[in-house]
């Protein structure tokens, strides 16, 4: 756990955590994957950065992280790597890196908050440090942009599950299932906790036509009105 982040956290907004102005980018890293990241993952997200190994040169490797975080500020992997950092040196901002861990992902779902991964990371570090309720926050807004994506859906029943909420777990993977997503990972912890129910079937799109009326059980049409024939 980051154990002196949770005295900080309240003062951190996209006010404080720094612009997201940058001399490379800043870029989103759902849609870029050109050249543009290319470069970043080269120089400054290796996988040895990425494992937390060492940085570049004399740098940190909360260095490189941050430089990657400022030209890619939603790159999912190195807020990950930047979390991961947070917590094995026990602190609220990691060495080499400008601003406190949390603060990149408040720039991140600043920057795209549309991006539902970025949130589950945010709400995944909220949980990390006692923060529930934030965590909670960050999934409900995370919602309505899973829409018909069954990773997402899925992804999202797991942290709803992490967090606890049960029904909202068991809500995504339904629609996950329904969207034809295949992995059952979700449904299984599901079921080791005694949460999981089967899906409700789908209400047919059309009703059942009524069943045809037995002979002389269907009313004569009206006969126009007349004089009673005389006897």
């Amino acid at each position: 756990m980051l154990l002196s982040a949770v005295n900080a956290h309240a003062q951190l907004t996209p006010a404080n955590c720094g612009p997201l102005s940058n001399a490379y980018g800043p870029f989103d890293y759902r849609a870029t994957r050109g050249e543009e990241l290319a470069v970043v993952e080269r120089f400054h997200f290796t996988p040895e950065m990425e494992n937390l190994v060492r940085g570049t040169g004399k740098n940190l490797v909360g260095g490189d992280l941050d430089y990657t975080l400022r030209a890619f500020p939603n790159h999912h992997r190195a807020l990950l790597a930047m979390m991961r950092l947070g917590e094995r040196e026990r602190t609220a901002k990691a060495a080499g890196a400008n601003y406190q861990v949390e603060c990149y992902f408040v720039r991140a779902v600043t920057f795209k908050p549309d991006d539902v991964v970025s949130r589950m990371l945010f709400a995944k570090f909220l949980l990390n440090t006692k923060r529930r309720n934030e965590a909670l926050q960050q999934l409900a807004l995370a919602q309505p942009h899973a829409l018909n994506n069954p990773f997402s859906q899925y992804n999202l029943g797991l942290s709803f599950l992490e967090a606890e909420q049960y029904d909202q777990a068991l809500k995504h993977a339904h629609q996950a299932m329904a969207l034809g997503f295949p992995r059952t990972e979700l449904r299984d912890q599901l079921q080791a906790k005694g949460q999981w129910q089967e899906p409700k079937p789908a209400p047919s799109e059309f009703m059942s036509p009524p069943p045809p009326a037995a002979a002389g059980d269907a009313p004569s049409a009206a006969a126009p009105d007349r004089p009673a024939s005389a006897p």
